[in-house]
């Protein structure tokens, strides 16, 4: 077993030791500094299950607002499905939905004061709202898909703000449900 520091590797990899195994990189030394992070997911409908979602006819009941929830709860619990991902505060989580075409856009921020970034968090958070959305509509057409889960934005920490190049307005999601 490797009692190696929680520098990085030589390669650079931070979550690995010097003899390659996996860790999880200590954080105590840094400063907590105020964090975000905004991920998007996509959920492919067919033309009845949009007029479903859209009319509130889903017969397992309010898809938004479940869907919402499932996502905020996943941001919370992320630590508890990904091995090296630190358990961080997340002080603030929104899950919105946008409606266009044949798709379903749901766009995560969450928001922290800690030592690591939230960027695990969102997208959890958008991947989980996703399937929450899907395990809602399965009954209506099996063809459901979620795809696209990626992150958009990330502010605060060492590297400070990222933006991906060419993602769609943040502001542009509506808030269904």
């Amino acid at each position: 077993m490797s009692t190696e520091s929680t520098t990085s590797s030589g390669d650079g990899f931070t979550h690995l030791a010097g003899d390659g195994s996996a860790r999880m990189v200590d954080v105590t030394a840094k400063s907590p500094t105020i964090r975000s992070a905004t991920a998007e997911a996509t959920v492919l409908v067919a033309p009845p299950v949009l007029d479903a979602l859209t009319g509130g006819t889903v017969p397992k009941g309010d898809v938004w607002a479940v869907a919402r929830i499932a996502g905020i709860q996943a941001a919370k619990r992320c630590a508890e499905l990904l091995p090296l991902a630190h358990v961080i505060g997340v002080h603030g989580a929104t899950v919105d939905f946008e409606v266009a075409g044949d798709r379903i856009r749901i766009v995560a921020t969450t928001r922290t004061a800690d030592r690591t970034g939230v960027e695990m968090e969102a997208m959890t958070a958008a991947s989980v709202a996703g399937l929450a959305l899907v395990d809602m509509v399965k009954g209506l057409d099996r063809s459901v898909e979620l795809t696209g889960v990626r992150l958009l934005v990330k502010t605060g920490g060492r590297s400070g703000t990222w933006r991906r190049e060419g993602a769609a307005d943040l502001e542009g999601a509506r808030d269904h449900g």
